[in-house]
């Protein structure tokens, strides 16, 4: 049987090296200290992401001390109790980082790793988060929970979570166990469910919140050809959010096909002064509400690698950040993400 009106699904944007090596840049200002928050390892997605290639990217130019993995789903245990098979990520990414780190000494790789949980489990997944605690060897900081649904569409291949998660009262069960073990959390999740979020976050003062990938103001689905409108939206809702001292915001992600930016799908990857131009009016405003010491720029690499490199990236943001002072950019570039993330 098929199953009625299934919603369209939005691919992402695809890593092609070859279509990336057509564009390439001297690194902007290249002594400036970036501690890169955000990024992933994989073994097949993104055409494999594993140190290697993740060295490759931090060696293009920019001062990267450190960086931070982010859950992605990555390596799970393929036996045991099904709560604990997200533990497989944190030990492989442990081995991961030790051997890479061995290697080189100019990037502290994966210095911290925020993993997964099923939140939803309740009280009870209180000893997953100790397994995850002891698999991080000293590494481990946060969890991260996809919430980013929509009735209207589905985006990339990823299993999408229940609408309203951010409500559930099982899940927030599992959220309160975070403070017991000085756990933050990053939310993954669309403009359209920012205010599910400071709900979430309002419920719980003493868990430190940060939105990844700006709050995804959405350009697809029933919001393509409106930016205007859902810019409107989207700065309101965070201007609402940001009244909670816990919460902080990733200045990252625009790279993913979600957004509706339409780079990846050109003859020729973009220019950083052309990113620059699309993205300022999204970073300069969350830097507006939120301030310097709650902001932090991220990569999200590989998943932006669909729409530039690595070098890129960094040149769009320094663009964008130009005109602020050199302690503004600290803390942006850098003392935000390692005081979060406890580096």
């Amino acid at each position: 049987m098929s199953h009625q009106n299934p919603v369209p699904i939005i691919p992402r944007a695809e890593v092609r090296p070859a279509w990336l090596a057509q564009h390439t840049e001297e690194a902007l200002e290249p002594g400036l200290a970036i501690i890169d928050p955000h990024h992933h390892l994989a073994d097949h997605n993104w055409g494999g992401y594993l140190a290697d290639e993740l060295l490759a990217d931090l060696n293009s130019g920019h001062r990267i001390e450190s960086t931070v993995f982010i859950q992605v789903g990555f390596a799970y245990r393929e036996s045991g109790p099904e709560p604990f098979k997200p533990v497989g990520e944190t030990e492989r990414v442990v081995q991961i980082a030790n051997q890479a780190n061995s290697l080189q000494d100019r990037t502290q790789i994966c210095a911290g790793i925020v993993g997964f949980a099923e939140l939803s489990l309740g009280a009870s997944v209180e000893e997953v988060l100790a397994a995850q605690m002891e698999a991080g060897a000293g590494r481990f900081r946060g969890i991260r929970c996809h919430a980013a649904a929509h009735e209207k569409f589905q985006y990339g291949v990823m299993h999408a979570p229940p609408l309203h998660l951010y409500l559930s009262p099982q899940f927030r069960a599992g959220f309160a166990k975070l403070a017991q073990f000085g756990l933050s959390f990053d939310s993954w999740a669309y403009h359209t469910q920012l205010d599910e979020l400071a709900d979430l976050a309002k419920a719980f003062p003493d868990t430190p919140v940060v939105i990844d990938h700006i709050g995804v103001p959405l350009g697809v689905g029933p919001y393509a050809g409106h930016r205007d409108a859902v810019f409107v939206e989207w700065k309101q809702r965070l201007q609402h959010i940001a009244q909670l001292p816990n919460v902080f915001i990733k200045l990252g992600g625009l790279g993913m096909s979600v957004f509706g930016f339409p780079f990846h799908e050109r003859e020729r990857p973009p220019t950083s002064a052309e990113l620059a131009q699309a993205w300022k009016p999204y970073i300069r405003t969350c830097i507006d509400i939120f301030g310097p010491d709650r902001c932090m720029f991220e990569s999200n690499f590989p998943v932006d690698k669909g729409t530039c490199s690595y070098q890129v990236l960094w040149n769009a943001f320094k663009r964008i950040t130009a005109d602020m002072s050199a302690d503004e950019k600290r803390r942006l570039y850098r003392d935000t993400a390692a005081s979060f993330y406890q580096l």
